[in-house]
Order: C-alpha cells, then structure tokens, then sequence
C-alpha cells in the first residue's frame, strides 16, 4: 500500500511540474476586441464596484474597478477620468447545492470591460467596450450592442450602469 502511495505522490509530483512548465495565457495573448479593447493584466485583483443579478438573462455578476475607476467611485466623480476600467464577470446562476433558495455562479458566461479614454473613443462617450467570450474576442456585430444600450439607459451617468456599493 505504501508502494502505491508512494507512486500516486510521484506521479503528482511530476504532473505539477509539467504543468507549471507550460506557459499561460495572459493578457497580451489574447486577441483584442474590434474596439481596441484587450484583457487588462490582474483584473481579477481588482477592487468590487458591486454585484448584480440579470433575472431576464438569468445571470449573476460582479463589477470590478480597477484603482482610477475606485477612486473615481468613491468620490462620485463623474465623469470618470482616463484610464478608468471597468470589468464585468458573468456567470449563469445556480442552484446552490449546500442552502435552500440561494444561487450562486455557474457556468462563465463572457467577462467585458469598458476602457474610459476620451480621445481615443470619442464616439461612444469616451469608453471602448471589450466582450470576450471564453477568452476570445466577441463578434463586431456584438460589440455594436454596447454603446447604443449604455446610450439610452445610462447617458447621465457617464454612460455606467453600476454604481458603487460600499
């Protein structure tokens, strides 16, 4: 029996260093979106702006800030400044299998970000929006989803959904 431990421990042991050996993705490996937009490195580092729930998608979500977009939040101060990001997980709700009428993330949906830089994307009020499905950029059509919803819903907030909850 100990002989089999002893090989399970070896064979772990040499699957982790295998797999440590094989690089990984990170931001600059992704392809950027039509917009521009990449994954910014350690965005899940990020502060939380807040969570949310979109019952018609049946969605659970969690905005993140990175420090500018924070600090900005906190302040209340709109409109954000340059270089404000804003990332947006999403996962399919789910039943939770530990406590009755609760749900909790399953299955990723997409992450997004919104990349405040006034000059750069002055045509959709200052913010590139970034939808990446699965790591891979979403369609052009799909991003042209973005700013026309932020526009009608949100344009007296600096075209941001979500505000901050402390």
């Amino acid at each position: 029996m100990r002989h089999h431990a002893a090989t399970v421990v070896a064979l772990l042991a040499a699957a982790g260093i295998l797999f440590s050996a094989l690089p990984a993705a990170t931001a600059a490996d992704v392809a950027a979106a039509p917009t521009g937009v990449t994954i910014p490195k350690g965005y899940r580092d990020w502060q939380v702006v807040a969570p949310s729930q979109r019952d018609d998608k049946d969605e659970i979500r969690v905005i993140l800030g990175n420090n500018i977009a924070m600090k900005a939040l906190r302040a209340k101060q709109l409109p954000f400044p340059d270089g404000a990001i804003l990332a947006k997980l999403a996962w399919k709700r789910a039943k939770s299998a530990e406590f009755d009428n609760t749900f909790v993330p399953g299955e990723p949906q997409r992450i997004e970000f919104m990349v405040k830089n006034a000059k750069k994307y002055a045509g959709t009020g200052g913010w590139g929006f970034g939808r990446f499905v699965k790591g891979k950029p979403a369609s052009e059509q799909d991003h042209a989803t973005c700013f026309p919803c932020h526009q009608v819903n949100v344009k007296n907030h600096d075209f941001v959904f979500t505000r901050y909850a402390p």
